[in-house]
C-alpha cells in the first residue's frame, strides 16, 4: 500500500505534515509540538523511527537514530547551553561510549571520552568510530527535508 501526503492538525495544536500510511504518521515527516518542540524525521507506524531530528523548546536538540519515539542508537545531543554528547544512545539516555565537548570547545582535563551510564562516565577509552557513527547519523538526520 503506498503512502499519502498530508497535513492533520490534532484537537490539542499539535501538527503533522507528511506521509501517511493507514491513518498513521509514516515515512518522511515533521511534527510540531505543543511546547514548541519539533521532529523532523522518519516515523513508523505513528512513531518517531529511523533518523531524525529533535529541537526542543529550550533550544537542546537531538540529531541521530530513533527506535519507537525515543533517541536510541548514535547521534549528537547538544543541550540549550552549548554543551554537547556525540555518542550511543538507548531508550532515550546516553548509554555507551561517546564523547563530551563542553560548550568553549574543550573537552576537559583528563578528556570527558568514553563508556557512560547516563550522566557518568565509567570507562575512559578512545572511541574514535563510535563519535564519527554518531556524526554521520546526525548529518543524515539533517538532510532529511519534507515536501
Amino acid at each position: 500500500m503506498a503512502s499519502q501526503q498530508g497535513t492533520y492538525t490534532y484537537p490539542d495544536g499539535e501538527e503533522y505534515r507528511g506521509e501517511w500510511l493507514e491513518g498513521k504518521r509514516h515515512g518522511i515527516g515533521q511534527l510540531k509540538l505543543r511546547d514548541g518542540s519539533s521532529y523532523t524525521g522518519r516515523f513508523e507506524h505513528g512513531l518517531s523511527n529511523g533518523t531524525g531530528v529533535m529541537v526542543f523548546s529550550d533550544g537542546s536538540r537531538y540529531e541521530g537514530e530513533f527506535v519507537q519515539g525515543k533517541f536510541h542508537g548514535t547521534g549528537m545531543f547538544t543541550r540549550s547551553d552549548g554543551m554537547l554528547f556525540e555518542g550511543e544512545f538507548v531508550q532515550g539516555c546516553v548509554q555507551g561510549a561517546g564523547l563530551l565537548t563542553f560548550a568553549d570547545g574543550t573537552n576537559g582535563q583528563p578528556r570527558n571520552e568514553g563508556v557512560w551510564d547516563g550522566s557518568r562516565m565509567v570507562e575512559r577509552q578512545k572511541c574514535n568510530q563510535v563519535v564519527a557513527k554518531a556524526r554521520q547519523s546526525a548529518a543524515s538526520a539533517r538532510a532529511i527535508h519534507v515536501s
